[in-house]
């Protein structure tokens, strides 16, 4: 086969990381493109898997050049398609739903978010995109395009079958003897993300003077930091993070993605920003298998007193690993699950495809 997959953000490359050198390994042709978000193109460069940019010196964090990028990678893909046909495109970019609905070429459109948290896509890719795969707990607004999953796009990377955690990995940059705690702030400027608030300084630094006397503070950040947060900085190769947060006591932050990763490795995670009861994948770890908390920066003595609460939770370890083990009984590895699904596709697709929630 013939295969696109078209990545948006470094989670993303996590995602589809061991996808792409499954079907590279079963003799398929993989294409990958990628944009210019974050530290993306530093973890393809790192596992050397070839890409291309058709917008390589990125975009400005506004509506106008947002659309700009998208009509110049609607372009650069169209261009491509023609002239390579693939047979199959999946990834979590919009051109793969438009070039695939203007050319007739199937295309596969991967999404956590429901779709009430991120309308934009509701209106500018649902409508083009010929299936969309999203887990069981997301609401993508299409029952009849949706194909569901019993798991989590982190559980593509962090399941045991495919991720073990190195102590040695995580003590070049952690003091792997004492407590860690693990603190992240997003950048909070995609266009889902307007009028959305995280962690404000003031409630960072009550969150670091709670935990400095318990243990040693590591923060990483897209955003620019406080000077009063320098200190803390731990500058790490993206590739790495997880060995660090897996051997972390507690996470902290703004961040949905990295609140995830937490929860599926088993550490006790508190997530601050407006997103919070919005999601259907957090809500899942947090409520149902109580693997982290979620909330809201309009209530920052809750998250204090949820922190101490942490800090004095005895056998919280141990606790946090039960959690895990159940959630973990109830969800797949879904790297294997996708590589499945585009290999034997479209029977997959005709015998799989389900209501989502």
């Amino acid at each position: 086969m013939k295969i696109v997959v078209y990545l948006h953000h470094p989670a993303q490359f996590h995602l589809f990381k061991r996808v792409i050198k499954n079907l590279l390994n079963n003799r398929h042709v993989v294409k990958v493109f990628a944009t210019k978000k974050d530290v993306l193109e530093d973890l393809l460069q790192e596992a050397r898997i070839p890409y291309t940019n058709f917008v390589p010196e990125g975009k400005k964090d506004n509506k106008i050049s947002t659309a700009f990028s998208m009509i110049r990678q609607d372009f650069g893909l169209f261009k491509y398609c023609l002239l390579h046909r693939p047979d199959l495109m999946i990834g979590t970019s919009a051109e793969i739903a438009h070039v695939g609905f203007v050319l007739g070429i199937p295309n596969i459109f991967v999404n956590e978010d429901d779709v009430s948290v991120v309308p934009l896509v509701g209106k500018v890719i649902h409508p083009f995109a010929k299936h969309l795969l999203a887990p069981d707990v997301c609401d993508t607004g299409n029952r009849n395009k949706t194909i569901s999953y019993p798991s989590y796009h982190e559980l593509a990377y962090l399941h045991p079958d495919n991720f073990t955690p190195d102590r040695n990995i995580a003590a070049s940059y952690i003091d792997v003897s004492k407590k860690s705690f693990l603190i992240r702030f997003a950048k909070l400027t995609a266009h889902h993300d307007t009028g959305i608030r995280g962690i404000d300084p003031s409630i960072a630094e009550k969150i670091i003077r709670m935990l400095e006397p318990h243990g040693n503070v590591y923060i990483t950040s897209e955003r620019p930091l406080e000077s009063q947060f320098e200190k803390y900085r731990m500058p790490i190769r993206s590739a790495d993070i997880h060995h660090v947060m897996a051997f972390s006591d507690i996470y902290i932050g703004d961040s949905q993605t990295m609140a995830a990763e937490a929860g599926c490795l088993g550490v006790p995670f508190i997530r601050c920003n407006d997103f919070v009861g919005r999601i259907g994948y957090l809500r899942d770890l947090e409520d149902h298998y109580g693997l982290g908390f979620g909330i809201s920066p309009s209530e920052p003595e809750k998250l204090i007193d949820k922190l101490q609460e942490l800090l004095n939770f005895p056998d919280i370890q141990q606790e946090w690993t039960s959690r895990k083990i159940k959630m973990l009984a109830d969800k797949i590895e879904l790297s294997g699950y996708i590589t499945r699904l585009i290999e034997n596709y479209p029977e997959s697709i005709n015998s799989n495809i389900q209501i989502s929630s």
